[in-house]
């Protein structure tokens, strides 16, 4: 039978309208097999990095065994040479030299590598009806009643009176206990359930059980807090008082793991932005001897507003680009200002179950490519650097050149709330900049989703960033 041949309308509409078409259907079996291997990769990393210390240390081992060295300030280094910086425990800087001068300008990608959690406060162990608690303060946007009855793992660092350092990690290992918050049970919840949303767990009622068990005497009171505090003194070596200077955050206890029949899916903990941090170390791990001087930035604090001396509305890494600057005669401002950035941080998948705050025109779906996203921020673009069409037009001519499947997206609604990335801060540095970055559903829950086809599609959007000429 002869095939039907298009009308003229079909054919124009063939040739010049939008048709989104799903990356699974437009990707060979081969490259499946590769974003699937990828996907393996990633989430061991996640299990491995799951506060932005461990990330950092992480991140250290696996360039250093890319041939990384730590940065040496004053140092001229030639075309491939490969190094790192690390900025407080907590950030670090990964750059590979390229073949043109750096005056012409970096290729920069930058990513961060806190997740919203749950902070321990400088005085958490108490006793009350004889269980013992932590008491905790939420670190980032959290939906508060999510984080009862959860396992929840206990990671930091415990610096002593002495000043020698103590590093926790419980809760992760086969045999180790975890911790968890309690709820209310469904038969005594009436006056829970009068609440509003935002309040039906408070801040105040984050605590975290511990322990249940006295300290054999009767002679003293809180003897399940004595007893806690004995088993942390005789592991540790701490004293209660050295709670004051420790950081210890509590985490999902859960492994990443595949979800769906089909596996197509990554379910975990701390995916933002931890899948962007993943693939953008991944590209700059890659690099052999780049045109351009390449760097990614995986940086701490974005989930609180990127202050603090390990975020990005701080000043280390302007420092470090001018650092690097004068050891070739050039301007760490003229650098800068003719460098581009990728900020790779995520963006929110439509969600069919809650449609409502999506427009659905202009937000990103799983399995549609890594989301190039022009412009963040609240309802009038507030808080936002909002990416120039003359920059956005070049990604668009890079990723469609090299085979990169990407969408576009935006936040929601125009009032539906909104959210922000550390690409202002980049922009104030005077480089062109634009979000790029992973779709996620449940973002900020403490099981975050996000599409295998997704994840690999950022990690050849930042390859190909770096690697152009």
């Amino acid at each position: 039978m002869a095939e039907k041949k298009k009308s003229a309308a079909e054919e124009l509409a063939e040739k010049i309208l939008s048709k989104p078409k799903n990356g699974v259907l437009r990707t060979e079996d081969k490259e499946i097999a590769a974003i699937d291997s990828y996907n393996e990769g990633y989430k061991k990393f996640l299990n491995t990095a799951k506060t932005e210390r461990e990330a950092t240390e992480e991140i250290v081992k696996q360039a250093e065994a890319a041939g990384f060295k730590a940065f040496e300030r004053g140092k001229k280094y030639k075309s491939g040479d490969k190094f790192y910086f690390v900025n407080r425990a907590k950030a670090v800087i990964l750059t590979v030299m390229g073949k043109k001068n750096i005056s012409e300008g970096i290729r920069l990608a930058a990513a961060h590598i806190d997740s919203p959690r749950l902070d321990l406060k400088q005085n958490p162990l108490y006793e009350d009806k004889e269980i013992a608690y932590f008491k905790t303060h939420y670190y980032g946007g959290i939906k508060k009643y999510q984080w009862p009855t959860v396992p929840l793992s206990l990671h930091g660092v415990i610096i002593k009176a002495d000043g020698t350092t103590v590093k926790v990690r419980i809760g992760e290992d086969e045999g180790d206990p975890v911790f968890c918050i309690s709820d209310i049970l469904p038969h005594l919840a009436e006056s829970q359930y009068k609440r509003p949303a935002p309040k039906l767990i408070t801040g105040e009622e984050l605590n975290i059980i511990v322990g249940s068990r006295p300290f054999k005497d009767d002679k003293i009171s809180n003897k399940v807090k004595l007893n806690i505090m004995a088993i942390l003194n005789e592991k540790y070596g701490i004293v209660e008082a050295d709670f004051i200077s420790a950081e210890l955050e509590a985490v999902p206890a859960f492994k990443a793991v595949d979800v769906g029949f089909d596996r197509s899916l990554v379910g975990s903990y701390g995916q933002d932005d931890r899948v962007c941090a993943y693939s953008s170390l991944q590209a700059i791990l890659e690099l052999k001897k780049p045109e351009y001087t390449c760097m990614t930035v995986l940086t701490d604090k974005e989930e609180t507003g990127s202050d603090g001396n390990t975020g990005l509305n701080s000043s280390y890494l302007p420092y470090f680009i001018s650092d690097l600057a004068e050891v070739y005669g050039a301007n760490g401002r003229n650098v800068m200002s003719k460098s581009e950035c990728l900020s790779a941080d995520v963006n929110a998948a439509v969600d069919p179950t809650f449609i409502e705050p999506f427009e659905i025109r202009n937000c990103s779906q799983l399995n549609y490519g890594v989301v190039a996203t022009k412009f963040t921020g609240a309802r009038g673009k507030s808080g936002t650097s909002d990416a120039s069409a003359e920059f956005v037009g070049r990604i668009r001519r890079l990723f469609d050149a090299n085979g990169v499947i990407w969408q576009t997206g935006e936040l929601g609604k125009v009032d539906a709330g909104g959210g922000g990335t550390v690409a202002q801060y980049i922009a104030n540095l005077d480089l062109d900049v634009i979000d790029v970055g992973v779709p996620v559903l449940s973002m900020h829950a403490p099981f975050e989703i996000t599409s295998k086809l997704d994840n690999y599609m950022a990690y050849k959007a930042f390859k190909v960033f770096f690697e152009d000429k």
